[in-house]
């Protein structure tokens, strides 16, 4: 293997940014797009390499490229890491993040921003490389931080919209609420273990050498940061308003890139959390809490893409869930299966809009399904893998997860019926989606109608890889109750073994009826989601035009989490920052400030002014007194 080539493999989409960064506004647009769509596909090139230099039984790969920080006891390599949970998420990073590039060079082709798209894209996907290789948290975190910097340039990539610049800021600044709580837990894990390596971390942890209150404070903090990132519930804010982006990026956040750093850190610090019972409560809980109110908040929109950005928040739940239930392969497999349909969600979203000309809200559409076949037949298929109806992806992932929520210690009967249910509320707003979107009443302007158009070569093709995906890429991971009857193996998780620890379940189950009775309870709940949106809304959309009550405009304005921020800590700052600290204390002590610098600088030119009095002897003696001083310091200091 090529030296530093895990270096390469980040480096090459920041060779895309760099270029077009500069001259992409000189290089025809061919030339960008060529530049920025070869450079992450040689990236999932080289990691493919090493993935299967893996699968063939080789050690982790490991790039030392030298001391990054030598404080004292303080050190820190800049070090980067590629073993199988590594290979994993590379996979799908630069994958599905290829295949974004690749649509977008279709959907962004009339953008007068065009090279600036690509350079920001290529950024993207470098910073959360990064985030992936890296051996260490400080390494981590400089990705983490990246995507962040990333995320707010493309969603405010329209920064002549308003209301686009207030949705980068609102994201920006809600991640960095969570940061706080990340480089707390950084500070103590670097207190207690003296070191924030990952191996180091996990090993040190693992061996109990810490009272548990305080691991359970550093799991809590983790969470923190990661709810930031993977917008659990409090700080999922900033998710619905990111939708202002170009509907590529969407995808690129929501399926392989910055929502899923959350989960990955807990996956990548599970020999922490697995000595962290507190903690793990917590996370499980959590993460049903914010998979359940997120499909809630699903049911209610309009906005096509806003229906897909309350699904990413209640996948991203049921993840949590897998995690705090010590079933971190299990999360990592969804977090996979996510991926393929969910990018095939939202780029088919954009393809539907891209049609409409602009058209985001799903009461302006409706009988699209013989107009742009190809479109919904994908949007179909991607829809039944996240309802999870077997035999596609979702339905594999989830099943495991739901399956845990039962069998694993964590587990309980109520956290099952909540799962569940989330299952089914899934189910009902996609489908609810698909009905007013592709079915039911033609809302569609006529003068839109006229130019509904397919999308181009290179959207069709992305569209038609990612279907395919969602289709048959959970195969790879069947659920115990099959694998261990019909004798075949589950080779994702048998990949993951070596490098992610999962609880057992609370029991094996001989005959597997229970599994297989709510296996096919999960199944029922979501097919009965399927038909009562089809009731509701297939044919008509009067049920849509009826009255509203005061429970639906708390689920549709997302339970005013946003209005109690406002008032709880917006304005309360604003008022400090305006009246208080503005208009009170600034004048006093800027004043203070500048009469003593006034005054200072008078005294200073005074006594300077008496040194350079033009005496030739004095300044001599100035020479011999400074050249005693610099000769006493290095001969008794030195």
């Amino acid at each position: 293997m090529m030296m530093n080539s895990l270096l390469l493999i980040a480096l090459l989409p920041l060779a895309g940014f760099l270029v077009n960064g500069t001259l992409g506004r000189r290089l025809p647009r061919r030339m960008v797009a060529l530049i920025a769509c070869l450079l992450p596909a040689a990236s999932f090139a080289l990691t493919v390499l090493h993935f299967r230099g893996l699968l063939a039984g080789g050690p982790p790969v490991v790039e030392n490229l030298g001391s990054w920080v030598s404080i004292g006891s303080f050190q820190v390599e800049l070090a980067l890491y590629f073993d199988r949970l590594t290979s994993v998420m590379c996979l799908v990073v630069t994958g599905v993040g290829t295949l974004i590039h690749l649509y977008s060079t279709g959907y962004m082709a009339d953008d007068d921003g065009f090279h600036r798209y690509f350079a920001y894209l290529n950024l993207f996907l470098f910073f959360m490389l990064l985030l992936i290789l890296g051996k260490n948290l400080v390494v981590l975190f400089a990705g983490w931080e990246g995507v962040g910097i990333a995320s707010y340039l493309l969603i405010g990539f329209w920064f002549q919209d308003e209301a686009k610049t207030a949705a980068s800021l609102k994201a920006f600044v809600v991640n960095r609420v969570g940061d706080t709580g990340f480089l707390l837990a950084a500070f103590l894990i670097w207190f207690y273990a003296g070191t924030l390596d990952f191996a180091g971390i996990n090993s040190f942890f693992g061996a109990a050498k810490v009272p548990v209150p305080v691991v359970n404070l550093i799991g809590l903090l983790l969470l923190v940061g990661a709810s930031g990132k993977s917008a659990q519930l409090p700080l999922h804010v900033w998710l619905p308003d990111a939708m202002a982006g170009p509907t590529p990026v969407s995808a690129l956040i929501h399926a392989a890139t910055m929502v899923t750093a959350g989960v990955y850190l807990l996956a990548r610090l599970n020999g922490l959390f697995l000595h962290a019972p507190s903690a793990m409560t917590v996370v499980t809980w959590a993460g049903a809490l914010t998979a359940l109110i997120g499909a809630t908040m699903g049911v209610t929109q309009y906005n096509l893409k806003k229906v897909l950005a309350y699904s990413t928040m209640s996948q991203l739940g049921f993840m949590f869930m897998a995690c705090g239930l010590g079933a971190f392969p299990v999360a990592i497999f969804h977090l996979y299966t996510h991926a393929f349909f969910k990018a095939c969600l939202f780029l088919c979203a954009g393809a539907v809009i891209h049609a409409l000309h602009g058209e985001e809200d799903m009461r302006r559409m409706g009988r699209l399904a013989k107009r742009i076949p190809f479109t919904f037949g994908c949007f179909l298929t991607a829809s039944l893998a996240l309802s999870g109806i077997p035999p596609f992806a979702g339905f594999f992932s989830k099943d495991e997860i739901l399956w845990r929520a039962w069998s694993a210690p964590g587990g309980s009967p109520v956290l099952w019926v909540m799962a569940c249910a989330t299952s089914a509320l899934t189910a009902f707003y996609m489908f609810r989606a698909i009905s007013l979107t592709f079915f039911g009443v033609d809302n569609v302007p006529n003068k839109i109608k006229e130019r509904i158009h397919h999308p181009s070569r290179s959207m069709t093709v992305v569209l038609a890889l990612l279907a395919v995906c969602s289709l048959f890429g959970g195969l790879i991971g069947m659920p115990g109750v099959i694998t261990e009857m019909v004798g075949v193996g589950s080779p994702f998780y048998e990949y993951l073994a070596p490098v992610l620890t999962s609880l057992p379940k609370a029991a094996p189950v001989a005959d597997f009826s229970l599994e297989f009775a709510l296996m096919t309870v999960t199944i029922c709940m979501a097919g009965c989601g399927i038909l009562l949106a089809w009731i509701l809304y297939g044919g008509t959309d009067r049920f849509e035009r009826g009255r509203r009550g005061a429970l639906h405009q708390a689920v549709s304005r997302g339970y005013y989490f946003d209005l109690a921020y406002e008032k709880a800590v917006v304005r309360p700052l604003d008022f400090l920052s305006e009246s208080v600290l503005a208009r009170k204390v600034e004048p006093v002590i800027s004043g203070a400030s500048l009469s003593a610098t006034s005054e200072g600088v008078q005294l200073g030119s005074l006594v300077l002014s008496r040194l350079q009095n033009g005496n030739l002897q004095a300044y001599l003696l100035y020479a011999v007194a400074g050249l005693v001083v610099i000769l006493w310091v290095g001969v008794f200091h030195v």
